[in-house]
């Protein structure tokens, strides 16, 4: 998928995480101690992880997920714990060098039978091949909803079961969060996540022609301190 404001977000994203935020991000997804707003973070995204894990059938023998922006490798490895095979991209080759680390310190990970490849890429390659299941955590929060809406419409032309995605939801606290961050010095700046209200996702993903054999399904908020993030699923229909 190319297009200009998905690619320049794209590229900032890579250097933010793969240079900037590097041992911040690895130490927020270690067990190593965090300050209180970090632990609130890490709380939240720990619930996220298990609820997304949890929309996915118990029985993951013979499926092939993506586990688009994978990070440090956390939900691979539990997917993979449950017999899936996994291939695990994320824009900073930093990030999957940790998580290379991590996974061979816990090789029990593949006793069930499961598999991560780890690459380092853009997630809406279409090289990557057909999956049974795509999850999104986290990933597309940082692009607008028309360009996040485009990337699960290129994921969906090779899913053959579901796409498990979260956005930012809308609120006065993330508008308020997102005017405050652009007063930094732009090299000091994070990726701005970008709030979306979930009836314009709906309506976004509703009048989208390549999503018509998707159908909207379970959605849940989670809330823990300084992390907001909805789960959203989409599930192909006959």
């Amino acid at each position: 998928m190319q297009h200009t404001t998905y690619t320049e977000r794209r590229g900032q994203i890579e250097t933010y995480f793969d240079r900037t935020a590097m041992k911040a991000w690895e130490q927020l997804t270690s067990t190593a101690p965090v300050g209180r707003i970090r632990a609130t973070v890490r709380a939240g995204r720990d619930r996220m992880r298990a609820t997304l894990l949890d929309w996915l059938p118990q029985d993951l023998h013979g499926a092939r997920i993506l586990d688009a922006g994978c990070g440090t490798g956390a939900f691979a490895m539990e997917a993979a714990r449950r017999g899936a095979h996994v291939l695990a991209i994320d824009l900073s080759p930093s990030l999957v060098d940790v998580a290379l680390h991590r996974v061979a310190q816990h090789l029990d990970v593949f006793d069930n039978g499961g598999h991560i490849e780890f690459k380092s890429g853009d997630m809406s390659d279409a090289g990557l091949g057909s999956f049974d299941h795509v999850v999104a955590m986290d990933s597309l929060i940082h692009y607008n909803a028309a360009d996040a809406v485009r990337v699960l419409e290129v994921w969906s032309q090779r899913t053959r079961a579901s796409m498990l995605f979260t956005f930012a939801p809308s609120s006065p606290l993330l508008r308020t969060m997102h005017a405050v961050g652009r007063l930094f010095p732009r090299g000091d700046r994070a990726p701005a996540i970008e709030p979306v209200a979930e009836r314009a996702l709906r309506q976004l993903l509703a009048t989208d022609d390549g999503l018509s054999r998707w159908q909207a399904a379970r959605t849940e908020r989670i809330a823990s301190g300084f992390y907001t993030s909805q789960a959203f699923e989409l599930k192909k229909v006959a």
